[in-house]
């Protein structure tokens, strides 16, 4: 299927790894030019090596700026002033026990994880109404549904993500301009692949035994009972930011395997 993405400019934010990495290099590979970025230079680099050996005609540029904060904002719109596909994937996340979570850490996911986007949104949903045609995507999660107990900070953002890109969406009425979130299960992305071999090792299981482990005793809901891929996320959000989806906006969809019970 052509997703008529030839040359249409993409920013993922927090593309040097992971879902962010495996978005980027789908929407290159389907024509897309598209802004690698990360928070340092070595990264953001061996992003771009990674995509060019898979699709060495691969149109990037690369920004290396710590979105997170209003600085590293600021230096990405001097060299970006406007794009075709914004895609909020940035985002940070770590189990710890609500009481302990101090004001500093909930400021500091709620930074990272929801003000990125809003930031980001801000400056170029404008541009894309001016034009009447754009995609803005918000990578949630199915924890913003199944707030996780382990890392309520992490879910609440979550949630908030949902919320922000339905608010969105509602100001593109009657434009080719859509908003939308994804919300990604379980996936075996760089962090999780680390989590899973250093309990393997600790454990001394194998790696697929503590994959069975935790989706029987952590997502027993789970219909795929296994990690999806950040290639299998990659696939929704490329749909989603193309012009084959103008019909969806306002939507949160979920690509989670099935945890969340809820059919709505």
């Amino acid at each position: 299927m052509d997703l008529q993405l030839t040359d249409k400019v993409a920013l993922v934010s927090g593309s040097t790894a992971g879902i962010g990495l495996a978005i980027a290099t789908t929407l290159a590979q389907e024509g897309a030019m598209v802004i690698i970025n990360g928070r340092t230079q070595d990264r953001v680099d061996a992003a771009i090596d990674q995509i060019k050996q898979k699709t060495t005609d691969a149109k990037l540029q690369g920004i290396a700026a710590d979105l997170g904060t209003v600085n590293g904002a600021n230096a990405l719109f001097q060299q970006i002033p406007e794009v075709d596909i914004l895609v909020n994937n940035l985002g940070i996340y770590g189990a710890q026990a609500f009481a302990e979570i101090s004001d500093d850490e909930w400021m500091k996911f709620l930074e990272v994880n929801v003000i990125s986007g809003v930031r980001l949104s801000r400056y170029y949903l404008p541009k894309m109404l001016q034009k009447n045609w754009g995609r803005i995507i918000f990578i949630s999660s199915e924890s913003g549904i199944n707030i996780p107990a382990e890392m309520i900070h992490y879910g609440v953002t979550k949630t908030a993500q949902l919320s922000l890109a339905r608010g969105l969406a509602e100001t593109t009425v009657g434009t080719n301009v859509t908003v939308n979130s994804v919300l990604p299960g379980p996936t075996r992305s760089e962090g999780v692949e680390d989590f899973i071999q250093g309990l393997a090792t600790d454990q001394n299981i194998s790696s697929e035994q503590v994959e069975k482990e935790f989706f029987a005793k952590m997502r027993p809901s789970s219909l795929i009972q296994r990690f999806a891929t950040s290639e299998e996320v990659a696939a929704l959000v490329a749909f989603v930011a193309s012009p084959l989806s103008s019909a969806t906006n306002g939507a949160a969809l979920r690509v989670d395997g099935g945890v969340v019970r809820s059919i709505t």
